[in-house]
């Protein structure tokens, strides 16, 4: 398996595991819905990457778990509010960044 270097965050992941930043959960606008498909490390997070992945799991973004974007935050957009499965919460979009999602 050969590996590449994730330039913004210097972490090492497989080479076919490198995700498009078009498939991020903070780049969708309300309305969007689809599903969870990964927790990939972010270069600007205000935590530390294992305690943001604590967070998202314990929230519920979870490989297979539905969301929905509710409402975004008047002034750039955020926060937003998501529906993940039957609970929602607010982020903000820097880190709903880390969340990989696919369209339903």
């Amino acid at each position: 398996m050969s590996l590449a270097v994730d330039i913004a965050t210097a972490d090492l992941v497989p080479a076919g595991l490198v995700a498009d930043t078009s498939d991020r959960l903070g780049r969708r606008s309300r309305g969007w819905s689809g599903w969870v498909t990964g927790l990939t490390p972010a270069a600007d997070l205000t935590i530390t990457w294992t305690e943001m992945e604590r967070r998202l799991l314990e929230m519920g973004f979870v490989e297979g778990a539905r969301v929905e974007i509710l409402q975004e935050g008047p002034i750039g957009r955020d926060p937003i509010a998501v529906r993940v499965d039957d609970l929602t919460v607010a982020l903000r979009r820097r880190d709903a960044d880390v969340i990989l999602v696919a369209e339903a």
